[in-house]
């Protein structure tokens, strides 16, 4: 094998941390420039200029073609994987389509869009692995189109083309290669339909992208969304409406950006430099690495380890991945955080001394100390240092302060049971106890200023005064928050000013009644009954308790998916759809 190109990697100047390929891939200088000279170029326009921007989509075509071992003739270039697969959708009429249940949006509505259409039928192969067998097991005589992703957006598991390809035979194959094409080898030729993004794993930016089309699918297609540029003689205006295209050029709607175009074959010459081989080489030795580093740390993977791409996801024991997420962040590491888990998806440019990096930010996660100080009645386990050395002070505080005053101390790390000391039972709670549903908001949003003097009210109903306090350590990350609360007595009343804010808030006594709480606020708020909700009212549900802090609670998505009568992987579809 060759080794990579130098010109490759002298291209890239991402941040060393930057783990997130997988949803989108910093452009490289190649692509920079060139987005800047023909804009340039542009800006000073002569009698020729149009027609000399317009070639970079032939370089581009040209350059996709010789990646994916195909012609001109059978590429068209298309603004982003979705166009492209909606294209797919309705120029197949009268077809039966397979499709996973768990595929990423971009592969699942073109084909219920075309259904509503009265275009095709949809058969969904239950969420799992798309393996051979599993296709054959739910392939029946009536499936005319197998659609695909060529590396699953969660898991990284790569499908094995070649074997699906025999197995599915004459019947048109669609794949979505955007989490594979230019960084792992595969036989994109045997797709009738290969639809690529450029905007992640390739480099290019938004708005590029392209589509492969066999000789297989040129004779069965019937291109309904074929625009002039799509149609025979484009430049023939003759009042006259012209057949589409016999080539891939049909599924062309109208000019894109000669910009785009030519920062999309900027990048597509790029991996034909490095070659492809070199690149997947270099993401794999960094994938090996980062999984060896993660379950060292007594972490669990949960993406594929045979048949993978360039994507790990993990989970962390007692973490949840909201929780991990934000200590990565903290720590200049960029990762995708879902309910479920963290996904780290490393390049071919990224730097080996990430894998240290993301050790010193979870170190802190998983390193656990007991705080033996205080009565074992009031104090649990801390994981930070200066939250140990509090808890005494908790007790003492309380005591300072006297009766009808509560303090708490919680330990971010251990959401959402962060209560680590308690001292007063002015809301009835214990250590192991949940944080508030207005904390668990504020830690959801990243919001950790003080909240000094507030009003709200006790679980019995009564007025109390609440101060929140946020304890960072030596880099100013929030690891905990003391917390004071005190009955709104006649004195303490009068230190309480008119314009202090008033605060909703509700104090849990254990995880499921937080859970309960939030479900039904964020219900009431949609104002549907679950039994009469639409997907657009389930999206909404979604979206108020995302927002909330919900998806920080373990176990979240299976209790909310229960609720609203829906499979887990449809919470995780509207939560990919909420979260953009």
């Amino acid at each position: 094998m060759r080794p990579i190109s130098p010109r490759y990697l002298l291209q890239f100047d991402e941040s060393a941390g930057y783990l997130d390929f997988a949803r989108f891939g910093p452009p490289s200088y190649a692509v920079l420039d060139t987005t800047a000279r023909l804009l340039e170029q542009s800006a000073h326009a002569g009698p020729a200029t149009v027609d000399e921007l317009m070639r970079q989509e032939v370089r581009a075509k040209a350059a996709a073609a010789r990646l994916c071992g195909s012609d001109t003739d059978h590429i068209v270039l298309q603004p982003h994987t979705s166009m492209g697969l909606l294209q797919a959708a309705f120029s197949v009429p009268g077809a039966t389509v397979l499709v996973s249940e768990a595929e990423f949006p971009a592969n699942t509505y073109p084909w219920a869009r075309a259904e509503q259409a009265g275009r095709v039928t949809v058969r969904r192969l239950p969420a799992g692995k798309v393996t051979p067998d599993a296709v054959a097991e739910a392939l029946t005589d009536d499936v005319t189109v197998v659609s695909v992703s060529a590396v699953d957006f969660r898991t990284g598991y790569r499908a094995d083309l070649a074997a699906l390809r025999e197995v599915i035979g004459d019947r048109l194959f669609v794949v979505d290669g955007i989490q594979g094409f230019g960084v792992i080898e595969a036989p994109w030729e045997v797709a009738d339909i290969l639809v690529v993004g450029g905007q992640k794993w390739l480099r290019a930016g938004w708005g590029t992208g392209f589509a492969m089309l066999s000789d297989r699918t040129l004779e069965r297609m019937d291109p309904v969304l074929s625009g002039w540029t799509g149609a025979r003689d484009p430049g023939l205006f003759d009042n006259t409406i012209h057949p589409p295209e016999s080539t891939a050029a049909a599924w062309s709607i109208s000019n894109l950006s000669p910009v785009t175009s030519g920062a999309f074959a900027a990048a597509l010459e790029l991996v034909e430099d490095a070659g492809v081989t070199a690149i997947a080489a270099r993401i794999a030795e960094r994938v090996d690495a980062l999984q060896d580093m993660l379950e060292s740390l007594g972490a669990a993977i949960v993406s594929a380890t045979d048949r993978r791409a360039g994507i790990l996801a993990f989970t962390l024991p007692d973490h949840p991945a909201e929780q991990v997420g934000i200590a990565l962040s903290a720590a200049g590491i960029a990762a995708t955080v879902r309910p479920e888990h963290v996904r780290l998806s490393p390049h071919a440019s990224t730097p080996m001394d990430v894998v240290d990096e993301v050790r010193s930010a979870l170190a802190a996660l998983t390193t656990t100390r007991t705080a033996t100080l205080a009565p074992p009645s009031a104090a649990g386990p801390a994981t930070h240092e200066l939250l140990t050395s509090l808890v005494p002070a908790v007790h003492g505080l309380a005591a300072m302060l006297g009766p009808g005053n509560e303090v708490l101390l919680h330990d971010l790390s251990r959401l959402p049971d962060s209560i680590v000391a308690i001292a007063g039972d002015l809301t009835g709670r214990t250590v192991g106890g949940p944080m508030t549903d207005l904390l668990l908001g504020l830690i959801r949003r990243g919001t950790t200023q003080d909240l000094i003097n507030y009003r709200t009210n006790s679980p019995d109903g009564s007025p109390i005064r609440s101060s929140t306090l946020f304890l960072r350590d030596a880099d100013g990350v929030a690891v905990g928050c003391l917390c004071v609360n005190s009955a709104m007595t006649e004195t303490v009343s009068e230190a309480v000013t008119e314009g202090a804010p008033e605060r909703p808030e509700t104090f849990p006594r254990d995880i499921d009644s937080l859970q309960r709480f939030l479900i039904d606020r964020a219900i009431a708020k949609v104002g549907v009954p679950p039994t009469e909700m639409k997907k657009q009212h389930k999206a909404a549900v979604v979206r108020e308790l995302d927002e909330a802090g919900f998806f920080l609670i373990r176990d979240s998505v299976e209790h909310v998916a229960g609720q609203l009568d829906v499979t887990r992987y449809t919470i995780y579809n509207y939560l990919t759809e909420v979260r953009g």
